[in-house]
C-alpha cells in the first residue's frame, strides 16, 4: 500500500506482460511515424503557401512600380502642358486686351 498509485488512484495497475509491452512499443512508434508523416505534409503545404505568397508579393509589387511609373509619366505631361499652355493664355489674354481698347470696349 505503498504504492503512489494506488493511494492516489484507489487501485493498482496490473503488471504487462511482455507481449502487451511489445504491441504497445510497436504501436507507439507506429503513431510516432504518423505524427512524423503528417508534420512532413504539413511543412510541404507550408512552403507551397509560403510560394504562393511570394508570388502574389512579386506581382503586387510590379503593379505598384508599373503604378508609379505611370503616375511620374502623367505628371510630366502635365508639367510639359502648363509650360505651353499658361504662355499660350497669357499672350491670348494680352491680344484680347489689345482689341478692347484698340476699338475702346473698356
Amino acid at each position: 500500500m505503498d504504492d503512489p498509485c494506488y493511494v492516489a488512484l484507489c487501485f493498482q495497475l496490473p503488471p504487462r506482460t511482455r507481449t502487451e509491452s511489445m504491441n504497445d512499443d510497436e504501436r507507439i512508434v507506429g503513431l510516432l511515424g504518423r505524427i512524423e508523416e503528417n508534420q512532413r505534409k504539413a511543412l510541404e503545404t507550408h512552403e507551397k503557401h509560403l510560394q504562393l505568397a511570394q508570388a502574389q508579393l512579386d506581382r503586387s509589387n510590379r503593379t505598384i512600380q508599373e503604378s508609379i511609373a505611370l503616375q511620374r509619366a502623367a505628371v510630366s505631361r502635365q508639367l510639359q502642358a502648363i509650360k505651353v499652355l499658361v504662355p499660350l493664355i497669357g499672350v491670348l489674354v494680352a491680344l484680347l486686351g489689345y482689341l478692347l481698347l484698340k476699338y475702346h470696349m473698356l
